[in-house]
C-alpha cells in the first residue's frame, strides 16, 4: 500500500510537469511560494491573499479589500511566460509584465466576465492595446486554460497564445515606462475591492468578486530569450 501511494505521488508528479513546455524552467514549485513575495507598497491593497492549494497558487477576495499583487524575486528582460490558469466568473485581476514592486507594469487582464486576455497597462499607459478577439473560441469556461506570453525589445513586442491559439502580436510604439525600464519581475494581481456590490440589474461591476469566487495559477515557467 505504501509502495503503491509513493508510485501514484511521483505519477502526478511527472503528469504536472510533463505540461511545461519543452525548455522552460518552473517558476512555482507547487508546494509554496517560494521564490515570490507580496508588494510591498500599497498597490492594490497591503495584505492580498494568496495561498498554494493542491499545486495551484490561488488569489482570493476574502475577506473584502484583501487586494494586492504578488511578484517573483527575480527580473525578466525578453521571454516567453507560460501557466495554466483557471478563474471564476465575476472576478477581477491580471498578469503583470516588466512589473517594479509598485505595480506599474504591462497587464493581461483576467475578468470574467470582461476583458480576459486583453492587453493594457497598470500605472502605465500603452502605446499600442492588444485585443482578445479570439477568446470565445478557444475560452474552456470552468476549467484550466494554458496562457503563453512573449515579451521582447526594449521598445516591446508582446505576443499572447490562449491555449495555443494566437490572439495578438503587438508592437509597442515606445517604450511605456516612465524610465524606459526594460526588465522586471512577473505578477498576479488580486484587484482590490472593498466591498461585494451587486448591481440593481443583478450584474455586478467588473472591479467586484463575488463571494468565493477564486483565481488559480499552476505549471508556471519561464524561458528566456
Amino acid at each position: 500500500m505504501k509502495f503503491t501511494f509513493i508510485v501514484t505521488l511521483c505519477l502526478i508528479s511527472v503528469l504536472s510537469m510533463a505540461q511545461i513546455p519543452k525548455g522552460f524552467k518552473p517558476l512555482f514549485n507547487g508546494k509554496n511560494l517560494k521564490g515570490w513575495h507580496a508588494s510591498r507598497t500599497t498597490h492594490q491593497g497591503t495584505t492580498p491573499n494568496f495561498y498554494v492549494e493542491d499545486g495551484a497558487i490561488v488569489a482570493s477576495q476574502e475577506p473584502f479589500g484583501q487586494g494586492g499583487i504578488l511578484l517573483t524575486n527575480q527580473s525578466f528582460r525578453d521571454f516567453e511566460l507560460y501557466m495554466e490558469i483557471k478563474i471564476d466568473s465575476f472576478s477581477n485581476g491580471g498578469i503583470f509584465l516588466r512589473s517594479n514592486e509598485g505595480g506599474a507594469a504591462y497587464q493581461i487582464e483576467l475578468v470574467l466576465p470582461g476583458n480576459t486576455g486583453n492587453l493594457l497597462g497598470e500605472r502605465i499607459p500603452v502605446s499600442t492595446p492588444g485585443k482578445a478577439d479570439k477568446l470565445n473560441e478557444v475560452w474552456k469556461a470552468g476549467d484550466w486554460n494554458s496562457f503563453r506570453i512573449r515579451m521582447t525589445g526594449q521598445v516591446p513586442l508582446i505576443t499572447l497564445w490562449i491555449n495555443d491559439v494566437e490572439m495578438y502580436s503587438v508592437q509597442q510604439t515606445k517604450n511605456d515606462f516612465i524610465a524606459q525600464a526594460t526588465e522586471g519581475m512577473l505578477a498576479l494581481q488580486c484587484h482590490w475591492t472593498a466591498v461585494y456590490s451587486p448591481a440593481a440589474s443583478g450584474g455586478m461591476p467588473l472591479s467586484s468578486w463575488v463571494p468565493g469566487a477564486r483565481h488559480r495559477y499552476k505549471n508556471i515557467a519561464i524561458k528566456k530569450l
